[in-house]
């Protein structure tokens, strides 16, 4: 009979409450064990509904609980604190995107991980979607792609609302956050662009006060021949969620929980949907990171796998303040 990995929850934000204490009540291989954030209020209201012990300080929670792992769900610009606390007690991570705020700290999470001989899986759903990972089977019947159009919109009542209205707290806007996601399939499917020329805008509240964008627009190419956009928005409804990839033979788009293959003319040629579209992904993710823990389960979102994403992130970025095309690979740490 397998014991349960012993699961520690720091930051308690609406991702931890909405999908990983849920999906710990449902996963198999781990239990909660702890919980922690700066909040003291909110740690006691979680802690006494799951009965676990509470903590404001991350290191007290790691010396007292002594967790298997834990899931670190905090504003961006704390990850790398809470991630090397753990490093140093020798706690393996789950962490929320994004992997890191630049090339420069993914790098040092890196080296961290790897010095302190501990897994760290980053939480991109789709990864672990059977779906997606069909999509790129499919990928090879649409022959050498020449165009990729990705579109994540949904409507945020306040873009200005708390740290992810802030740049420096969020490391970027809607693009380094929501976006991170259609970053991932862009990367995992065709790989890090040779160039990218970016526009951000933060006009969708004009009466409020921030400067994390609410909508970008990235312009992609790769010297295969390949060119083509992403667009990203939380302020442009409705919810959309797309990234299509067509070739000589035809087109591939995937959405949320739906893969679709068409010929030329646009005919449906294959098809893949799964119903429900997302179960519970946060106990998917669990599972998945204990048999990582175990040795049975490869890491599929590790951290040599997000140094690209941070430099994409980096070349995006680069591209708004200069007007100019960035190399994402010269962003690369």
């Amino acid at each position: 009979m397998n014991v349960r990995k012993r699961a520690a929850m720091v930051g308690l934000g609406g991702q931890a409450t909405g999908d990983h204490l849920p999906g710990l009540a449902q996963c198999h291989l781990a239990e909660l064990a702890g919980v922690c954030d700066i909040d003291a209020g909110r740690v006691a209201a979680v802690a006494d509904a799951h009965r676990v012990p509470g903590f404001t300080d991350v290191e007290q929670l790691l010396r007292e609980v002594r967790p298997d792992f834990a899931i670190v769900a905090v504003p961006h610009h704390a990850g790398q604190k809470v991630v090397a606390s753990c490093a140093e007690a020798g706690v393996h991570v789950m962490k929320e995107k994004p992997f890191a705020t630049d090339p420069h700290e993914a790098a040092e999470l890196a080296t961290l991980c790897d010095k302190a001989c501990i897994e760290l899986m980053v939480t991109v759903q789709r990864r672990f979607h059977p779906v997606y990972p069909a999509a790129l089977g499919l990928l090879e019947q649409i022959g050498a792609p020449y165009l990729v159009e990705g579109r994540y919109t949904f409507r945020c009542p306040d873009p200005a609302a708390g740290w992810r209205g802030r740049a420096k707290l969020a490391g970027g806007g809607c693009l380094a956050d929501m976006g991170y996601h259609l970053i991932d399939l862009l990367v995992w499917y065709l790989g890090l662009p040779d160039r990218v020329l970016a526009t951000v805008s933060a006009a969708a509240a004009p009466e409020a006060e921030y400067d994390a964008e609410d909508t970008a627009l990235v312009h992609l190419a790769y010297d295969s021949g390949l060119y083509g956009s992403l667009l990203v928005s939380r302020s442009a409804g409705p919810k959309t969620e797309r990234l299509a990839i067509t070739g000589p033979h035809g087109t591939l788009a995937v959405e949320r929980g739906a893969v679709r293959l068409t010929d030329p003319a646009g005919q449906v040629v294959e098809s893949l949907v799964r119903e429900p579209a997302w179960p519970c992904p946060s106990a998917v993710l669990i599972d998945r990171f204990c048999r990582v823990l175990d040795g049975s389960a490869a890491n599929p979102s590790g951290p040599a796998e997000h140094l690209p994403h941070a430099a994409f992130l980096a070349a995006a970025y680069a591209s708004v303040a200069t007007n100019r095309p960035a190399d994402p690979k010269e962003f690369l740490a």
